[in-house]
């Protein structure tokens, strides 16, 4: 059997503002009309032997995960939720482990895919997959090598060792080299010797836990408490928090890849991309005559060579070179797109400064809908909030703010202290400060409202909740 193991703790950040760390970029449709997520998991569906993923995501994400797994008709998959972030070995190992003791079979193999990356050419991976797999079952640690196709500078490399080869297109790793400066970048790709790692693994658990164990025991010993210790929530998995938190954070190259002598690389060719820059969106995507990429409402003069995207209002260039534009709602990013790497210097900087810029879109995502902040001001705010249909918010109350509700669309059912009320289209109701309230779509499309909020302080955290059908305390 083959597992899929998705990665899905990473935050994106060098593609703000449309990825924050509230909504990072796997879960955003970036290329396309798709999300990085969910073309992984297509991507799986059509491995052989391939059984159900197991996902290891940030706990903030879970709803995200689960919602677009749901969407891909995954139903089945296990979904293990990390308390905090300590970079891919401990990931991967809470996996290899989780897999050892609930999916334990003799041709069991873990295949290790970060969600945010995107495939053209899925046959060709998936050929690859097969190719490794015999590999893989006699215990070799697989690496998926990206053949290069220009010298760049923000990928680390592989060498393989051709002398001996493993099986045929199989080869030893000889070593894992850090990003290189341009001149050393030329010459691994005019040597034909390198790869590009891509970080995707292919293994035994076992195989991969006996190096971790070797070389990284504190790690292997951390994560093993950590789910030893774990507890179902729903239809998620919780690492033990404390468990999880006191194991080193390091990556799966430096911790097993770099050290151990079983690592083998397959070469693969398959039209890759990290994602990890808005330089490397600006690659992907579709380009007029002038080299430029205009997405949403975009007019450009006497402009080339520039990616410009619109998400919410019209943006317009004109005599511009080389440039990445992105809008937001909240947020406008304008940068040389050879220096895109450095946006994630902005977002640490926005973290620093204590802007929710960094971290959330003005839009915000919840397990029942979402909601847009579109107006504030002195002891003020107005919010759209959509409510999908059967979805609730959870049984709350408010100790500085009272609030209107005014349905825009659909159906209402509004709990306030003992009433219980059922409005539709232009009805609206008053949620006094202090009274327990809920709100209910009954019906069967999205109930949309505007909520004017009023009152001395108006943020997120003031909420006490007595009920919630999501598990939630503290969003």
């Amino acid at each position: 059997m083959l597992v899929p193991v998705i990665l899905s703790g990473g935050s994106g950040t060098r593609l703000w503002p449309l990825s924050r760390r509230g909504l990072p970029k796997q879960f955003l449709p970036v290329l396309n009309e798709h999300t990085l997520f969910g073309e992984t998991l297509a991507r799986c569906a059509g491995l052989d032997h391939a059984g159900p993923p197991l996902v290891i995501a940030n706990s903030d994400h879970r709803f995200f995960v689960a919602e677009q797994m749901r969407r891909r008709g995954v139903t089945d998959g296990e979904i293990l939720l990390e308390p905090c972030g300590r970079n891919t070995a401990p990931a991967i190992a809470a996996a290899a482990k989780r897999l050892v003791e609930t999916r334990d079979a003799d041709d069991l193999l873990m295949l290790v895919l970060p969600a945010d990356h995107a495939i053209s050419d899925t046959a060709a991976f998936q050929a690859a997959v097969r190719a490794g797999r015999e590999a893989a079952l006699a215990g070799h640690l697989v690496t998926f090598g990206i053949v290069p196709d220009r010298a760049e500078t923000g990928y680390g490399y592989i060498r393989a060792d051709r002398a001996t080869p493993v099986a045929e297109g199989i080869w030893p790793v000889a070593e894992f080299v850090q990003k290189p400066d341009a001149e050393t970048a030329v010459r691994y790709l005019e040597s034909g010797e390198f790869t590009w790692n891509s970080g995707m693994f292919l293994f035994r658990p076992g195989a991969f836990l006996d190096e971790l164990e070797r070389h990284q025991p504190e790690i292997a010993q951390c994560t093993a408490s950590a789910v030893a210790d774990a507890v179902r929530d729903a239809d998620f998995i919780r690492l033990d928090p404390d468990a999880f938190a006191a194991c080193p954070s390091n990556s799966i190259d430096y911790a097993v890849m770099e050290q151990t002598r079983h690592a083998a690389v397959v070469p693969l060719d398959c039209g890759w991309s990290d994602v990890g820059a808005w330089s490397a969106l600006w690659g992907l995507a579709h380009r007029d005559t002038d080299g430029n990429a205009a997405l949403g409402d975009v007019v450009t003069l006497d402009t080339r060579n520039s990616y410009v995207r619109s998400t919410h209002r019209l943006v317009a260039t004109v005599g511009v070179d080389d440039l990445v534009i992105v809008e937001t709602p909240d947020a406008v990013l304008v940068a040389n797109r050879a220096e895109t790497q450095s946006v994630k210097t902005i977002v640490e900087q926005l973290i620093a400064d204590h802007r929710e810029e960094a971290d959330l879109h003005r839009e915000v995502h919840r397990p029942w809908g979402a909601y847009d902040c579109i107006d504030s001001g002195d002891r003020f705010q107005v919010k759209r909030i959509t409510v999908n249909p059967g979805a609730q918010i959870s049984l709350q109350k408010h100790y500085h703010r009272a609030e209107h509700w005014v349905v825009v669309r659909g159906t209402a059912e509004v709990t306030c202290d003992d009433r219980v009320i059922t409005l539709t289209e232009n009805e609206s109701t008053f949620i006094p400060l202090g009274a327990v309230h809920r709100l209910r779509n009954p019906g069967k499309m999205p109930l949309e409202i505007v909520e004017v909020q009023s009152g001395s302080y108006l943020g997120e955290d003031d909420i006490e909740r007595f009920e919630d059908v999501y598990g939630r305390s503290d969003e």
